[in-house]
């Protein structure tokens, strides 16, 4: 039996969107710490662009409420529009609904604000109305509290939405080490926002490769204080 939720993500056969990530929808988060989770939507958004993903930024009453998307997400896409709405349901958009079905992939990787409203509805209604398969990045997105967020995963999980992290789309898109076009900028973004993951990748760089641009005069020690 044909199962396409069976197929791994690949640079080719998915799309990404990003929804509210926006200060005022920030404040409300409670289900995770919030600079952990704007570093995860930023490490996510750095690896669609290494890999070339079609991603579309949407957002809610920026002026009259929820503010402007993160300029560091806005940096990562210069040139990307986003798609302002009034629905909190960005499936009701038509404008989303469009570019969705422009970029013409059926697999859909979503982060957004909140987990138990703007996520949950447009995974439903994407599947529901779209035939989309929905890919739902939990440590990218966030609720107004742990339970919001927590039961919105399961309610979405039950309807057949594939929850993620964002370190798994980006290894995911990765596959093979072997794959040499991407594995540098894949190691910087790992260095920049995965933790202890990338402190493991610095280690092994200066400790055992020894690698000079990270160990030479770049990054001098501080001399020991004489004793008096």
């Amino acid at each position: 039996m044909s199962n396409s939720k069976l197929e791994v993500l690949t640079p080719q056969n998915c799309q990404l969107i990003f929804i509210d990530h926006q200060p005022q929808m920030a404040f409300g988060v409670q289900s995770m710490d919030r600079q952990a989770m704007k570093n995860n939507v930023l490490g996510l958004a750095k690896a669609a662009k290494v890999f070339a993903i079609p991603t579309i930024i949407t957002t809610v009453e920026s002026e009259s409420f929820s503010g402007y998307s993160y300029p560091e997400l806005l940096d990562v896409f210069p040139d990307q529009p986003t798609l302002e709405r009034t629905s909190m349901n960005s499936w009701d958009d038509q404008k989303v609904r469009d570019a969705l079905k422009a970029n013409g992939r059926n697999k859909v990787v979503v982060a957004g604000l909140w987990t138990e409203v703007c996520n949950t509805t447009f995974a439903l209604s994407a599947m529901l109305e779209g035939g989309y398969e929905i890919y739902m990045v939990a440590d990218a997105s966030g609720g107004t509290s742990k339970e919001a967020h927590d039961y919105a995963m399961q309610r979405m999980v039950q309807a057949g939405v594939v929850p993620m992290t964002w370190q798994q789309v980006l290894l995911e898109w990765q596959r093979d080490w072997a794959r040499r076009e991407t594995y540098d900028s894949v190691m910087k973004l790992v260095k920049e926002h995965s933790g202890a993951y990338g402190m493991g990748v610095d280690y092994a760089y200066t400790m055992v490769h020894k690698a000079p641009q990270r160990t030479a005069g770049v990054h001098p020690s501080i001399p020991p204080v004489p004793a008096r």
